[in-house]
């Protein structure tokens, strides 16, 4: 993270600077809003920018920057995929880290740069399904001023920004080809293009990316490079479904609830034996990232000791989990083959997925890995419904449409 200050040093913003940089950020500070804007337009960026020093903003920073991420393992099959981050973690080796969304392969990638010998610089994180094809470049590698229309002035890209650091590419499968053909290049030769840049810029980075697709089956189908896919997965990191994790399952879900009794003011709770029962008889498709909603859910609408099973709930209230789903699952299954009758094949699949997005409440990503499909083509489809005069669900506070 890189944080401008803008004011007088002194008190509360003394406070913050330090908390900043103990996380790791990379703080500067002018005095004037006239540097400020000087500073920006020179290329030099901030990710945050804190004007006025008379503001407490020491607490607000210091929440901003806490990452309480943790990576909790209790099964056998996490421990020894934990086991080999832990031996290669020191290398500067390219790490390729695969598993179904919301395993928490971003956790995974920030404790091996905890681990590795680039854990007192900076860590890094583009997520290259988020931004749009044609802004994603300029993300990557930088530009100059006067690149392309917008191009006001240069500006650094994450390559540089994680110099000496880490770079994770979190869902690698979604860059376009010629984008491969870049990054490749920066690999092996550390030195990366600016975009409208007259000379190579050289790089000290160790990357790290992650994919919930198959990669292999993308090299067959002439969707990604096969020599970009040997340099980026020196070494595989698999995480497994949570759903394979069953040990996992109980030592997370009181993590969760602890996590959000504490910060919600409730009183510790534990998972009673009923509302265990209720965890292990889901199947989790969101994984990690589903099983913390619920428990954060849970702990609100808990009102006993414990933490039971009619507290374990889905987004919309249904019960999660339980012998029930099954029979509800086959009658809705059935009673769906029946209305498809007499109906075109893309108007099933424009129902198919906007009920699935409605489902993810927005979420692209996890539509289209439910789906099946790629975000781009996810995204396509939705632009062609909403040309076509169809409101189309937003996505979630913080994800790209």
């Amino acid at each position: 993270m890189r944080l401008l200050i803008v004011g007088q040093l002194g008190g509360q913003i003394s406070a913050a600077t330090r908390i900043a940089m103990n996380f790791g950020a990379k703080v500067a500070h002018v005095d004037t809003i006239e540097q400020a804007t000087a500073a920006l337009r020179a290329g030099r960026g901030a990710d945050l920018l804190m004007v006025d020093a008379r503001l407490d903003i020491a607490a607000v920073l210091a929440a901003v920057c806490n990452d309480d991420r943790q990576l909790v393992a209790a099964d056998p099959a996490m421990k020894a995929v934990i086991a080999l981050a832990d031996q290669i973690a020191p290398s500067d080796a390219s790490i390729m880290i695969t598993g179904e969304s919301g395993v928490g392969k971003e956790v995974l990638a920030r404790y091996v740069h905890k681990k590795s010998n680039r854990a007192d610089k900076a860590f890094i994180a583009v997520n290259c399904a988020a931004i749009p094809e044609q802004l994603l470049e300029s993300e990557l590698f930088g530009h100059e001023k006067g690149s392309f229309t917008g191009a006001v002035a240069r500006r650094i890209g994450k390559f540089e920004e994680a110099d000496g650091g880490t770079l994770l590419l979190d869902e690698i499968s979604e860059m376009d080809l010629r984008l491969q053909s870049k990054l490749l290049r920066a690999l092996q030769e550390r030195v990366i293009d600016r975009v409208g840049g007259s000379k190579p810029v050289p790089v000290n980075i160790r990357v790290l990316a992650t994919s919930n697709r198959d990669l292999t089956s993308m090299v067959r189908a002439g969707e990604f490079r096969e020599d970009l896919l040997y340099r980026l997965n020196v070494v595989n990191l698999r995480i497994p479904p949570l759903r394979e994790r069953k040990d996992d399952l109980a030592a997370l879900a009181q993590f969760f609830i602890d996590k959000y009794a504490h910060a919600n003011g409730r009183p510790a709770r534990r998972l009673s034996k009923e509302g265990q029962a209720q965890v292990f008889a889901h199947n989790w498709p969101g994984n990690v990232r589903e099983l913390e909603n619920a428990m954060h859910r849970a702990v609100l609408l808990s009102k006993s000791e414990d933490v039971g099973a009619d507290a374990i709930r889905a987004p919309d209230g249904a019960p999660v989990g339980g012998r029930g789903d099954v029979g509800a699952a086959i009658e809705a299954g059935q009673a769906a083959a029946r209305a498809l009758v007499g109906r075109t094949v893309a108007d099933v699949e424009q129902d198919l997925i906007l009920e699935t997005l409605t489902h993810c409440l927005g979420n692209r990503t996890h539509a289209a890995h439910i789906l099946g499909i790629s975000i781009r083509t996810l995204r396509n489809k939705l632009k062609q419904y909403s040309d076509d005069g169809l409101r189309i669900m937003p996505p979630p506070t913080g994800q790209a449409a």
